[in-house]
């Protein structure tokens, strides 16, 4: 029975979604403090002086082994609910040719059978279902083929610990408890998504084109056929998409029969299924209390806000009784793959048939590969035409094939990312490039780190390398021949934002000893190591961050004693976000965050209201919306995309913004001019843009130096402002909205604003107009960009075929560092899983794949340090232009240039080209042998 008192709710009370109020306190929360006395997250060690953190504010608690994981969570670690924990499995299919007929459990016996068996028919009757987004059959009814290899047929609810135990380990590896009736084949499906992305460029960059993504439209199918697309009929001065096609046709005919001066190479590329590998496997612990019609919840989750809706919707449509409910949200490990992801739903499904107890539903790692999404495997053609006497790039033609699996999840978006960075980081005048995301029965594939253009821009890394040997250019001269450079167009015909600089990080390789000096290493090693074969490869990239609706909120307050508060609504999935957006802070209020708090979802004092999808949706229908004050085009992002330097930065740097404009200088101009004749301020010209943060508290123009604490006293006694709660939106751009301050108009790169005043309370404040980015900028796809090079050094073995990594060096463009400790950290994770997508993770698609349940690490090779040249690599991170640049994302591209310069090394020491991921070992010795 829950011990809920009101008072506590009131800490925790979020809204009522669908008729289901719900209820949030994340574990390391004040909300969840205030239940539970219980305390994650440290204050920040702030050096003034050199403006830097010393440690993770999560750190001590990840180290000492604290429950920060909701892996960790048990009943008893919950005061409020029954303290005996029971447990429970998900039986899966390992066959999907056959129509399912229902479970032979008689291995289990008498007294092995589950307290609870949930099925399909349990679920129909109660009215349980996926949210629309995750498709049908949660569960697979009896009668049907599955969808895919591995989907859930039922789930197995024991009360007690030792009989689940015995009862999972009695059943694994045992497919005949699956019966299976008539052989009906695979099921056949249309693609989960299909995008077409032509340019035709003027003369130069600079000039109109004649057709693109930006000014025109993309190009859809017309319909399908066979489960391919059928594109428009080409026609001049017809329709958009027909005119599309009119210049892909122009495209195609062109590249069949080019210029005498054009090099034309065609290739084709494959890479490999590969599991997200997340160390702490998808689980979820929860208690449904039908006596207050409760249900308590503690998930892993990268998009808090996505189950709470997605949650409350399921609830609101089932028959069993659920009034309300209680997530707690906790950190989580997932590099997209616990974003929009579906186990929460099943651990829903398994509390509220565990009879009153709490159920623990968490996979074991066999499990997780059986069930975890997938990185999306890529059959790639590209051609690539280049005149030979300039060595400039003419056209790129890209038709993409990625494998979605058997359920859709994230796959449209995967494959629209990959075909627009098929371009990398070179400028193409001319561009065709298509993408199809096909349903099969492989497991489900979504958002993963690299999310599409970690396959095609190795890809096009390692035709770039082909293509200048063919042309007997130095691969970084041809790169730097066509690299983009500020101002010019994307394949979308979209101008990408601020200072391009792939072109610096190329500059910097060229010149690296690896480089200059590959030839003669390659010599002196050989020499020195008879049977082994030396190589040198080089990779460059440029990817995205971002979605094109992203959207956050943040709040922060400042205490009369100068204590600092910050919420965000972002997810902690370990990339160090609570830590870097604490010290976001101390841009504005000297020194970070004292306290923070993450997967906020309650944002009741600054109602904003969403409705529509914001990358479909016409710009009449966004006009007509935005007239409603509250509306945004978008509630809340999940973490994903890299958006966490960037884009939540901005919605925390501009709340903190806001309470130093309106609270902090206010108050220091006010002690400054303190005094006969206007004080000390009135000898000099005295600006809020010479104001800064120096060890000690706030100075400007040769003012006295004035603490945080006397400054935040002084603001709270005259009433000004010492709270801001901020919404944002970013379509390739920010939103701007026109907010009236203090008697002043401003306008602010914000959609929504509520402010504190003292010790008062927020009051939302009413926009008077508000500057969406039009709708026409969701064809640009992508503007904001983070470049990365890579150097690897290889040794091959003759008669293994193994390839030793003996060095690699990076160098990054990623603005402003936040936390430079964290952006090392990202690199350096990011490059174990380039690694390990170049050399050595492969999964089988279909029946000898991870469906069948017997995959684990003892058959699936992650990388170890001996794989990474853990003691030997380095980095260089180019200096930010100025100090106003902005951080960039850059958590996802760091794992890309080394997988091309890995297969270009080794290209570089045997003389073959590989074109299929991973080059194993086995590959090599049949070329070599």
């Amino acid at each position: 029975m829950s011990n809920f008192s009101t008072s506590r709710r009131s800490f925790i009370k979020m809204a009522v979604i669908a008729g289901v109020t719900v209820y949030l306190a994340p574990l390391y929360s004040r909300a969840y403090a205030a239940l539970f006395e219980n305390k994650i997250l440290q204050s920040p060690i702030w050096d003034a002086k050199d403006k830097r953190i010393r440690f993770r504010i999560d750190g001590q608690s990840k180290v000492m082994g604290k429950k920060v994981f909701a892996r960790d969570i048990r009943a008893r670690d919950m005061p409020h609910w029954p303290q005996k924990q029971g447990h429970a499995f998900i039986l899966r299919v390992t066959q999907a040719d056959s129509l399912y007929q229902g479970l032979d459990l008689s291995l289990l016996g008498e007294d092995l059978y589950p307290d609870r068996l949930v099925t399909a028919e349990d679920l129909m009757r109660d009215g349980l279902a996926f949210p629309a987004f995750y498709g049908e059959d949660m569960l697979l009814p009896i009668g049907k083929t599955p969808a895919y290899l591995g989907q859930a047929v039922a789930i197995l609810i024991y009360h007690d610990f030792a009989r689940f135990r015995f009862a999972k380990d009695k059943l694994k590896f045992h497919d005949e408890v699956i019966l299976s009736g008539k052989k009906t084949g695979p099921l056949e499906r249309d693609p989960w998504g299909t995008f077409r992305y032509v340019r035709v460029g003027g003369t130069t960059s600079n000039d109109d084109d004649l057709f693109s993504s930006l000014k025109d439209s993309p190009i859809f199918p017309s319909a399908m056929k066979k489960h391919l697309p059928v594109w428009p009929e080409g026609q001049q001065g017809g329709k958009l998409d027909q005119q599309g096609m009119f210049y892909a046709q122009n495209i195609a005919d062109e590249l069949q029969t080019p210029p005498t001066d054009w090099l034309v190479m065609s290739r084709r590329y494959t890479t490999q299924s590969v599991d997200t590998a997340a160390l702490e496997p998808d689980n979820a612990n929860g208690w449904y209390d039908s006596e207050s019609q409760s249900l308590h919840l503690v998930i892993p989750t990268q998009s808090p806000q996505e189950v709470v809706e997605s949650l409350s919707q399921m609830a609101s449509k089932s028959l069993l009784p659920i009034k309300q409910v209680f997530l707690h949200p906790c950190y989580t490990v997932g590099y997209g793959s616990k974003d929009h992801y579906n186990f929460p739903y099943y651990g829903t499904v398994a509390s509220l048939y565990g009879d009153g107890y709490p159920i623990r539903l968490a996979n074991d790692r066999y499990e997780q590969f059986q069930s975890s999404l997938k990185r999306h495997a890529f059959d790639i053609d590209y051609t690539i035409a280049v005149n030979r006497q300039s060595g400039m790039m003419q056209t790129i033609k890209a038709e993409m094939v990625a494998n979605g699996g058997g359920r859709s999840n994230f796959t449209p978006s995967v494959v629209m990312v990959g075909a627009t960075a098929a371009q990398s980081i070179y400028y193409f005048p001319k561009s065709d490039l298509s993408s199809i995301g096909i349903a099969s029965r492989a497991l489900d594939a979504g958002s993963a780190r690299g999310y599409g253009t970690l396959q095609s821009m190795a890809a096009t890394e390692m035709m770039v390398d082909e293509l200048a040997a063919e042309l007997k250019l130095d691969p970084i001269e041809f790169r730097l021949r066509n690299v983009l450079k500020s101002g010019m167009k994307n394949t979308q015909g979209a101008i990408p934002a601020g200072a391009i600089r792939a072109d610096e990080v190329l500059e910097k390789a060229a010149q690296h000893p690896l480089w200059l000096q590959r030839q003669q290493n390659k010599q002196a090693y050989e020499f020195q190591h008879p049977g082994k074969r030396y190589g040198v490869g080089f990779g460059c990239v440029q990817k995205d961050f971002g979605t094109g609706a992203e959207t956050s909120f943040a709040r922060v307050e400042l205490t009369e004693d100068g204590r600092i508060t910050l919420y965000h609504s972002g997810a902690e999935m370990g990339t160090g976000m609570s830590t870097s957006q604490s010290v976001i802070c101390a841009q504005w209020l000297g020194k970070p965050a004292d306290e923070a708090h993450f997967s906020v979802t309650d944002w009741s004092l600054l109602p904003v209201e969403t409705s529509g999808d914001p990358y479909q949706m016409s710009q009449q229908k966004q006009d007509k919306l935005q007239a409603n004050p509250k509306w945004s085009p978008s509630y809340c992002s999940p973490s994903s995309a890299s958006n966490s330097a960037y884009y939540f930065s901005h919605s925390t740097g501009e709340a903190a913004r806001l309470i130093f404009d309106q609270g902090l200088w206010p108050a220091a101009m006010a002690i400054w001019q303190t005094g006969i004749g206007g004080g000390q301020a009135a000898p000099y010209v005295i600006r809020k843009e010479d104001a800064r943060w120096v060890e000690g508290g706030l100075t400007a123009n040769g003012m006295q130096v004035l603490s945080l604490e006397i400054l935040a006293q002084k603001a709270h006694q005259m009433g000004a402002i010492t709270g801001s709660i901020v919404h944002v939106f970013n379509r390739w751009q920010w939103a701007e909205a026109d907010f009236t301050i203090n008697n002043q108009q401003r306008r602010l790169p914000i959609d929504g604003l509520a402010l504190r005043h003292a010790n008062g309370q927020f009051e939302p404040q009413m926009r008077q107009q508000v500057y969406y980015p039009p709708v026409q900028r969701n064809n640009a796809a992508v503007t904001y960009y983070s470049a990365v090079g890579t150097l690897a050094e290889v040794a091959v073995d003759i008669a293994t075929g193994q390839v030793e990594l003996l060095n690699h060096h990076s160098i990054m463009e990623c603005g402003n560092l936040i936390v430079a400790e964290l952006v090392s950290g990202q690199l350096q994770g990011g490059l174990a899983m380039g690694i390990g997508h170049a050399l050595h993770e492969y999964l089988p698609l279909y029946e000898d794949g991870p469906g069948n349940g017997t995959w684990n690490f003892n058959r699936y090779h992650l990388p170890r340090a001996s794989d990474v040249a853990v003691w030997k690599q380095s980095e260089e991170i180019l200096p930010a232009l100025s100090e106003t640049d902005p951080p960039k994302g850059m958590a996802e591209v760091v794992m890309i240039p080394v997988v091309a310069a890995l297969v270009n090394a080794i290209a570089h020491a045997t003389g073959h080209r590989f074109r299929d991921l991973p080059v194993r070992a086995e590959n090599i010795r049949e070329v070599l042998s």
